[in-house]
């Protein structure tokens, strides 16, 4: 119950979803398995909720350092909670005016809408937002040129800064459309920063983020590989052999 019986409900399942991308039989049974999938994942989210109770309930009765975070949490938690499954303040759908439960939950000028629009997206704004300055704080030290490397990293790095900026234009935006003298079909503004921030991003970034792309694929395919046929078991718990 606690190993080979996973294990062969992840690989049965895990081989008739790859099924499904190439033998039409198995279209119908990867439809079903996604709908038990959905239902496992109702059930995940209780267990979270569960576990994110306890764990908040432990640091507010031991007072442990940041417990008033955790009474946040659970205050935050429990108002979006009621505020979903009731639906405060949606109406009902047109299509059964009587099923006053009808509308969507996400219905605009819900409760559970304005605590999205108002709450939640300004705080995912403001951390990204925080991400910014560490970005700049590691690019000021990571451009530093120290050897040759960084300096070819700090070059491109400025001309792509520049390129994709009102400044780029601003500073080689003059340079004219006319052949340099010697070079067919090489013109005075095919070096202007946007032009060779452009080069840079199509000819050097995107072949480069395509190898990173297969390479991420390559490793996804092989550790499914890994977890359909038993060779890892992590999913199932430490206490089990890897």
């Amino acid at each position: 119950m606690k190993r080979t019986i996973p294990l062969f409900i992840s690989a049965v399942t895990g081989f008739v979803l790859i099924g499904t991308a190439f033998i039409p039989k198995f279209v119908d049974w990867g439809n079903d398995a996604m709908a038990w999938f959905n239902i496992l994942a109702a059930f995940a989210f209780i267990l979270g909720g569960g576990n994110l109770l306890k764990m908040q309930l432990q640091k507010i009765s031991s007072q442990q350092p940041g417990w008033g975070y955790a009474a946040v949490t659970l205050i935050a938690f429990f108002i979006t909670l009621v505020a979903g499954l009731f639906k405060i303040g949606v109406y009902p759908n047109v299509n059964a005016a009587q099923l006053s439960w009808s509308g969507d939950f996400l219905q605009e000028g819900s409760f559970f809408w304005w605590l999205y629009e108002y709450i939640y997206n300004p705080l995912s704004a403001t951390m990204f937002a925080l991400l910014a300055f560490y970005i700049s704080s590691a690019a000021f030290r990571a451009f530093r040129a120290k050897n040759s490397e960084a300096t070819v990293l700090l070059v491109i790095a400025v001309i792509v800064l520049l390129g994709r900026t009102y400044a780029g234009e601003w500073l080689t935006g003059g340079l004219s459309d006319e052949n340099i003298p010697g070079f067919q079909e090489v013109k005075y503004s095919d070096f202007s920063l946007p032009h060779l921030s452009q080069i840079i991003m199509d000819v050097f970034t995107t072949p480069g983020m395509r190898a990173i792309t297969i390479g991420i694929a390559l490793g996804v395919a092989s550790t499914s590989l890994k977890v359909l046929l038993g060779v890892d078991r992590s999913y199932l718990g430490s206490d089990q052999e890897a």
